[in-house]
């Protein structure tokens, strides 16, 4: 299903939409102006849309070869379609062009259904962040995949 929506760089007018979405989906949510500062910067931030309307995204930064996921959110409305998996292949691909070979992320230890997803695609879990997440409290659990040279992997 995540075919049906384009995957795309984002621009400043997606913004609102994107922070929209992040409002309603995370507790301790991003400001616009933390949004606005990825677009100006060119990290690698890529939203999905379908029929013109933001439906998730995805936001990464890099230092040489290593890359960390920061964010990603996808709408109520358009989950379980496909869509997150689709944004995390993307920001990856991404991430390989610019020379990256390992990738992290922090994700909620609470979030089963985030953790089986980035276990579907090659993250394992490396460490734990006691008390990282505010409202609620909650430790991050740390994952990391690798990507390989080639920038093919049999997950990725």
């Amino acid at each position: 299903m995540a075919g049906r929506y384009a995957i795309r760089p984002a621009r400043v007018a997606d913004l609102g939409d994107v922070s929209a979405i992040e409002r309603a989906v995370f507790s301790d949510p991003w400001s616009a102006h933390d949004f606005r500062e990825c677009v100006a910067s060119a990290v690698p931030f890529l939203i999905a849309e379908e029929h013109g309307t933001v439906a998730g995204y995805v936001v990464a930064h890099y230092g040489a070869d290593e890359g960390e996921i920061l964010n990603l959110g996808v709408a109520t409305a358009h989950r379980r379609r496909g869509l997150g998996r689709a944004l995390v292949e993307g920001v990856v691909k991404v991430l390989a062009e610019r020379g990256v070979r390992v990738v992290y992320l922090e994700v909620r230890e609470s979030n089963a259904e985030a953790r089986r997803l980035y276990q579907s695609l090659g993250f394992g879990e490396v460490a734990r962040r006691l008390r990282y997440y505010r409202r609620p409290v909650e430790d991050a659990v740390v994952l990391r995949a690798a990507i390989p040279a080639d920038g093919v992997s049999a997950k990725l």
